[in-house]
């Protein structure tokens, strides 16, 4: 039996991971990553799914842990790249909530016919091949999630992604910690779980404590308030509802993500609030400032986003100034987003907002994952014979060991994986395999799979140097400049470069289009970085030739 990190183990995002066991295999979570700031025009990064297309026979199901991206939003990516045989796309298995924003999801990608099957935490139990999946609830920061108890021929693991133990969930269901004991009872092979806390001490705080911070904002706040937090966040909307209808303030949904997301939690139960509450934008145009709260997307500074526009002035109806008040419910911290937030935050605070944010210690967000104690909780509960981090980096993983041995555990009874490593499991014992070959799959618009290093080489070079189109006809050169030189202030340099490599052609009796080409890109790369110091992209155009 293997379990393969295809990714999730060097990263806090692209969680993607596979169960298999001769014929049969399972895959669990599948989300997507965020790019990096070098990694210029991507919009996203997915796993590499080769693995899971190559044995897609043995595919039995793909079960999901909770509702955020890194979770499952790659789901779309990973089922258009599945091959379309009877029986090869199987069936995808999530809580209530979870399946609703996967159906949502699979909707604007235009997936039909592909029906997440719901199951019960509290009951059911799923058989896909070889495996028995026993799920249980586990607190997050977003409502439903669960863990997995994993049985398969060579003994039950645990797979416990994204948790803490909150006794005071928003949505009161907190950790199931009877079941997950009554589970761990009968042994454990291993434990497969989040890291991401493992080096902050303590418990992780309640959500619960957050409400009381939020009012105590928006009760001072004179004019409008405009609260962001991430769109999957369910529990923090939910808080910030009741917040609003304690102070008798409306509240207006703003942002595509967070109005679908909250509709969807709305209708299947998950988000509570009388009608009289929620307005529309355009209703809010009537409703004096000081008597409504905005719930806006874009937490994370993203360009474009609602939150981003008001802050540029730039958004078609909403404006903010002097009494108006920001609450930033969200750490940046995904890949890039501190910069943006950064801007955002900075433009709000030019405009005269009250703003709240991260950099100020006002506690206005807790995290999602367990910290220390935490996890010595569910290493203590589940009693593993091996442990494996996901969910985190190189750093978080280390620590995860040091919790783990600091529990009388052996360091090699620690597996930490990179991504495509395996571990083994035969008669009970656990041992590293060898690596599966994956690669970063970009995400560019409509391309998947399509940038890879030398293109993202040459948008880097471009957004610092800019570039040169030469057009070569006979024995004239014209040197066109974007990004490298002003080119109206610059044109006698430019023609003064075009006679010089007019003169290097010559002198190397260029005759044909390619050994131009390859003279023209030697020459003026050279001669530019010798008069400027920089290398701007060289795009030569052979005419007549």
């Amino acid at each position: 039996m293997k379990f393969i990190a295809l990714s999730g183990t060097t990263d806090v995002t692209e969680n993607f991971y596979v169960y298999e066991c001769g014929s049969d295999l399972i895959v669990v979570d599948c989300g997507v990553g965020f790019p990096d700031q070098d990694m210029l025009g991507v919009d996203l990064v997915i796993p590499d799914f080769s693995y899971v297309k190559e044995n897609a026979s043995k595919l039995r199901g793909i079960i999901i842990s909770h509702g955020h991206e890194d979770h499952l939003g790659a789901l779309p990516f990973l089922l258009k790249d599945l091959p379309a045989q009877a029986g090869v796309k199987a069936p995808i298995y999530a809580t209530k909530l979870v399946a609703g924003f996967i159906e949502d999801k699979f909707s604007e990608y235009g997936i039909k016919e592909q029906p997440v099957k719901v199951f019960d935490p509290e009951k059911d139990e799923l058989t896909l091949g070889c495996f028995r999946v026993t799920p249980f609830r586990v607190a997050h920061s977003v409502p439903d999630g669960v863990g997995f108890s994993i049985d398969t021929p060579e003994g039950r693991i645990f797979h416990v992604s994204d948790y803490k133990f909150d006794w005071t969930p928003v949505d009161k269901r907190p950790f199931d910690v009877i079941k997950l004991a009554s589970l761990a009872s009968r042994g454990a092979l291993a434990t497969v779980s989040d890291c991401l806390g493992s080096t902050t001490p303590g418990y992780t705080e309640s959500e619960r404590e957050i409400e009381d911070r939020i009012q105590a904002i928006a009760e001072k706040a004179k004019g409008q308030v405009f609260f962001s937090t991430i769109s999957s966040n369910i529990s923090r909307i939910q808080q910030t509802l009741n917040v609003a209808q304690r102070l008798g303030r409306k509240v207006v949904f703003i942002g595509r993500s967070i109005e679908k997301k909250a509709e969807i939690a709305r209708r299947l139960g998950y988000l509570s609030y009388p009608e009289w509450l929620v307005i529309s934008p355009k209703q809010a145009g009537k409703v004096k400032n000081d008597q409504k709260i905005y719930i806006i997307s874009g937490s994370y500074g993203q360009p474009g986003s609602a939150l981003y526009r008001v802050a540029l002035g730039e958004h078609s109806f909403l404006s903010i100034g002097e009494n108006d008040t920001v609450v930033f419910s969200a750490d940046p911290a995904p890949p890039g987003s501190k910069a943006n937030v950064d801007f955002v935050v900075d433009k709000l605070i030019e405009a005269n907002a009250d703003v709240h944010y991260y950099d100020l210690q006002e506690d206005l967000h807790v995290s999602g994952h367990g910290s220390r104690k935490d996890i010595e909780m569910l290493f203590a509960l589940t009693k593993p014979k091996y442990f494996i981090p996901i969910g985190g980096t190189i750093r978080y993983m280390h620590a995860y060991s040091k919790i783990a041995q600091g529990m009388g555990a052996k360091k090699s009874d620690v597996f930490e994986l990179k991504a495509g490593d395996f571990v083994e499991f035969a008669d009970g014992v656990g041992r590293r395999g060898g690596t599966v070959p994956v690669k970063n799959v970009l995400v560019d618009g409509l391309g998947i799979g399509d940038v890879g290093n030398v293109v993202l080489r040459d948008r880097k070079n471009l957004s610092k140097d800019g570039i040169v189109i030469a057009v070569i006809q006979g024995e004239t050169v014209d040197l066109v400049s974007r990004g490298f030189v002003y080119e109206s202030k610059n044109r006698q340099f430019l023609v003064g470069v075009g006679k010089l490599l007019v003169k290097e052609l010559q002198r190397k009796k260029a005759v044909n289009s390619k050994v131009i080409k390859d003279i023209a890109v030697d020459f003026l790369e050279r001669y530019f970085f010798d008069q400027t110091g920089r290398r701007p992209m060289i795009l030569p155009v052979v005419i007549g030739t």
